[in-house]
């Protein structure tokens, strides 16, 4: 039980990585706060750990409005009296994002708005309950993309993660000798509903796997593994960090016949 006694808050935890998260973190002994704004799935991510034996509460809300995630952030501590790990996962991939050239406005202010402010947010509520919890861990997702560019044109989401990147650099810095972890996980192309949708084509998806060394792509449950890594005493020396979980696309120099 690598996460016994702590206290857990996923966001985006009604389905994909979320969801495969907060049933992991609740099958190795956290209580978890599952927050989404899908209200009958992220339920249902609640009901799982709970019809498992485990200790969970939904909560609803928008990770970009600051009110809502104070508030989630408080509905975790009167539920469960602390806050140890924060999985800042929610995010988009809009289908009409493009290049620089083509995307709208509109498109870049949206995903910025969830992707970046959320995470922004999230990590303004969650450090102060953290260190009145005696520390912890902070999770915050970013992607390949942000490491190396995306072979299919996604500039604001691209963007978003890279900020996410900086982010939580900066953050794992300020609050390291606070016993607060920060780090962030680089996911590769994954099999996930988000990712297939904006791979809409055959086409596309042979192009984004090209470029992936294990020749598939990865699953939600292979990155909550990872999360569960960052989330638990295992990583305590690790801050600060690009954790890429990505069938090695990242170590490629040469795309494989």
């Amino acid at each position: 039980m690598r996460l016994e006694g702590k206290v857990a808050l996923v966001t985006g935890a009604a389905s994909g990585i979320g969801r495969e998260t907060a049933l992991l973190f609740a099958a190795n002994g956290a209580r978890v706060a599952c927050a989404d704004l899908v209200e009958e799935d992220n339920a249902a991510t609640a009901a799982a750990i709970v019809a498992d034996g485990g200790q969970a509460i939904a909560v609803t809300a928008d990770v970009a409005v600051a009110a809502e995630v104070e508030a989630m952030v408080a509905a975790t501590i009167d539920a469960f009296g602390a806050l140890h790990v924060a999985f800042n996962n929610a995010g988009i991939m809009h289908p009409e994002d493009g290049d620089a050239v083509e995307t709208d406005e509109h498109i870049w202010d949206l995903t910025m708005r969830i992707n970046a402010l959320g995470v922004f947010l999230g990590c303004k509520y969650e450090v102060p309950a953290i260190r009145a919890s005696g520390g912890g861990s902070i999770i915050n997702t970013a992607s390949f993309v942000a490491i190396m560019g995306a072979a299919s044109p996604q500039i604001a989401y691209t963007a978003s993660k890279g900020a996410v990147l900086a982010l939580t650099r900066e953050l794992a810095v300020v609050h390291a000798r606070e016993n607060i972890r920060v780090n962030a996980l680089c996911p590769g192309p994954l099999r996930t509903e988000l990712l297939m949708s904006f791979l809409d084509t055959d086409e596309k998806k042979q192009r984004r796997l090209v470029h992936v060394p294990m020749g598939r792509f990865g699953e939600a449950v292979e990155m909550a593994q990872a999360a569960l890594f960052l989330a638990s005493d295992e990583s305590s020396y690790v801050t600060g960090s690009d954790f890429v979980v990505d069938g090695g696309l990242t170590a490629a120099y040469v795309t494989p016949e």
